[in-house]
């Protein structure tokens, strides 16, 4: 009963998010929480935030360490706003770009998408930093 009460609820936030295209980040941790069916870690988040995955590159690589500031691309120097949410409010807003972002990012640091519980993790680290 608990699994079929995530999936519904995982199927409705994506119903939600997928229409409007606009959410915030807590709508995106619910989401990936009730898809990897456990409760996010901000400990699990900053760790592999901050660690390399078998690449040469780690999330703060590129978004620095912790995320509060301006990153920049570790190959092309780019700059880069800041990721955690409290920092930039245009962050996790926007469906597709969480899609493509998340499916980047992971495959550029972990080299294979990143599963729905690391990126509930790595959400609720970003949005556990505070101003």
């Amino acid at each position: 009963m608990k699994i079929i009460l995530k999936a519904a609820l995982s199927l409705s936030l994506l119903i939600s998010v997928g229409a409007s295209q606009a959410a915030d980040p807590q709508t995106f941790l619910k989401l990936y929480s009730a898809e990897s069916q456990e409760a996010p870690s901000v400990q699990k988040g900053e760790k592999f935030f901050s660690s390399k995955h078998g690449n040469e590159w780690s999330c703060s690589s590129c978004h620095g360490m912790p995320p509060t500031g301006e990153g920049k691309h570790a190959s092309t120097n780019k700059a880069i706003a800041p990721l955690a949410p409290s920092f930039n409010s245009d962050r996790f807003t926007d469906s597709a770009k969480v899609d493509k972002w998340f499916k980047r990012n992971c495959n550029d640091v972990l080299g294979r998408a990143c599963t729905p519980s690391e990126k509930a993790d790595v959400l609720a680290y970003l949005l556990s930093l505070k101003k």
